[in-house]
Parts: structure tokens; sequence; C-alpha cells
């Protein structure tokens, strides 16, 4: 299920609660780009692209919304990744898509 969603992004490293250093958000190895990292609603995590789309913009494999938990929760996390299924969302209806849908890899010129 994880490698058909796309949720196969390792994830992030826990920062020191002593380290006031600027924490960077993270790149894409392949095109360099800044991405989100979210954990999923089934315990991994996905790369999300920056800006969320109209729906109709994005194919049904990559949407994805962001989506707070309840406080009660024992993840320790208070956003996860949620794939969107079941109820197709109305096709202006924001969503959030999978990175790999954006990606394009940098070409190095020999």
């Amino acid at each position: 299920m994880t490698e058909a969603d796309g949720a196969t992004a390792a994830p992030g490293p826990d920062p020191d609660p002593d380290d006031v250093t600027w924490i960077e958000p993270p790149v894409c190895p392949e095109c360099g780009a800044l991405i989100r990292m979210y954990p999923t609603n089934y315990d991994r995590w996905i790369s999300l692209a920056m800006v969320e789309l109209p729906a109709k913009d994005v194919p049904e494999a990559f949407r994805w919304r962001s989506t707070r938990i309840p406080t009660r929760s024992p993840v320790p996390t208070d956003i996860v990744a949620v794939r969107v299924r079941g109820i197709d969302p109305l096709p202006g209806e924001p969503v959030a898509p999978a990175h790999r849908m954006v990606c394009v890899p940098e070409c190095v010129e020999p």
C-alpha cells in the first residue's frame, strides 16, 4: 500500500531540544525543490508539494490532504497526511499533490 501511494519517504531527523539553530525545510534530492514531509495515517511518511492545486488538476492517485489530529492521539505530531479516497473532491477543491507528481529531475550535462 505504501509503494502504491508513494508514501516511501524517510522521516525527518528529530531535532535536539537544546539546539537553537535554524532548521531548513526539506529538499527533494531529485529536483532540488522544497517539499513538505508529513506522516501518513498508516505510520509512513510522504513528500508533498509545497503548493495545493485544484482537484481537477491533480490525478486521483496523487491527491492528499493534511489534517490535524485530535490532541488525545498517541501520535506525537499534530498534522498527518491523508490520501483522498472514497468521495471525490469537487473540481475546484484544493488538494496537496504528492511531490512525485510534480518532480522533474535535474539534468546534469556532461
